[in-house]
């Protein structure tokens, strides 16, 4: 069987709001959604989301479809997967450990990590991204056969005397491992406690310290999309993730029979379906179930949101929100005679 904890108590500070960080929206949906739909793709069992005392947004936004366990003080990854124990110990031969801050990580590079550590037979699997110098993100060091050897984190790798190899090390630890389910329970519990910025915490990556020390295998799996290991715990980061969301679905769109003329200026979301030669013009937005039917035009400076829009039709600088807009129609501003029905809920 396979596990995922997600770890979802953080409450993000460094965004300057009152709402949870992982419950601001990238890509029109909550990054913890996202999150979660792809741990729920990869595991076994229902995801085991790790929550902050009192958090009840995440709970309202996915419901029974997840186990809560609550982490009541911020003590680090390591202590936060520490709160999984009970739900999970004896149940579950592989558990994967992620973050709700990672919407663009995929349920197949989650499977990716399961089998790796299956095939392999490594007490931990952890997965890694290609990056540059000036990345903070802790170095994934090998030894002459490619096996994991240390994770390096940057403010450590500055005080070795070795330090500018280190921070060359391309590369870095996203953060995400799969770990023999037996092994995680039984030695989690002697994690060190150390000190952090915020005070004493304790790292998921002295785990993998500890498997090295008892000689067991570490292995790394490299991505193909670094974007994967993007996280945000800021707004400025939002804005990457964002960006990088919406490359990946606009690409998506391209390459299945859609003509976007400027991708950097059209917004698609996750749940939007779009029909084969149909033409997304700049500015258009495409928002929650939304359908698009063959062979439309859709913008320039449109939002179609919660809409259903038939095949051939036009639609230039207007917005249609939950309308079932018939086969050939043309919708310009000015133009827009008869409007069609309204739908009495959303598509």
């Amino acid at each position: 069987m396979i596990a995922v904890i997600l770890l979802a108590a953080g409450q993000g500070v460094r965004m300057n709001s009152r709402k949870q960080k992982i419950l601001h929206e990238v890509g029109g949906r909550p990054m913890v959604l996202h999150a979660f739909l792809a741990a729920e793709a990869a595991a076994d069992l229902p995801p085991v989301l790790v929550v902050g005392p009192g958090e009840s947004g995440v709970q309202a936004l996915i419901g029974d479809r997840a186990i809560y366990v609550v982490q009541p003080e911020a003590l680090g990854t390591g202590h936060a997967t520490m709160m999984a124990a009970d739900a999970l110990r004896g149940r579950a031969e592989q558990v994967i450990v992620t973050y709700g801050d990672m919407p663009l990580l995929r349920a197949r590079t989650m499977c990716r990590l399961v089998n790796a550590q299956r095939e392999s037979g490594a007490t931990v699997v952890l997965l890694s991204v290609s990056g540059e110098a000036s990345s903070s993100f802790g170095r994934v060091v090998r030894d002459e056969a490619g096996q994991v050897r240390e994770i390096v984190e940057v403010a450590e790798a500055r005080r070795r005397p070795d330090a500018a190899g280190l921070l060359a090390i391309s590369e870095l630890n996203a953060g995400v491992y799969c770990f023999d389910g037996d092994w995680l329970w039984d030695n989690i519990g002697d994690l060190p406690l150390r000190q952090a910025r915020r005070g004493p915490e304790y790292y998921l990556t002295d785990l993998v310290e500890m498997a090295v020390t008892q000689g067991r295998a570490v292995e790394a799996v490299l991505t193909d999309d670094p974007d994967e290991g993007l996280g945000a715990g800021t707004r400025a980061e939002m804005v990457a993730v964002e960006r990088a969301f919406r490359r990946r679905i606009n690409d998506y769109w391209l390459g299945n029979g859609v003509t976007l003329v400027e991708p950097d200026a059209t917004y698609i979301g996750p749940d939007v379906v779009i029909g084969p030669d149909t033409v997304i013009w700049p500015n258009t937005f495409l928002q929650g179930r939304t359908t698009i039917g063959e062979e439309c035009v859709i913008g320039p400076n449109a939002i179609v949101r919660d809409s259903t829009v038939g095949d051939r039709c036009r639609i230039e600088q207007l917005l249609i929100e939950e309308i079932a807009v018939p086969d050939d129609t043309t919708a310009r501003p000015g133009e827009w005679r008869q409007p069609p029905r309204r739908r009495t809920g959303v598509v």
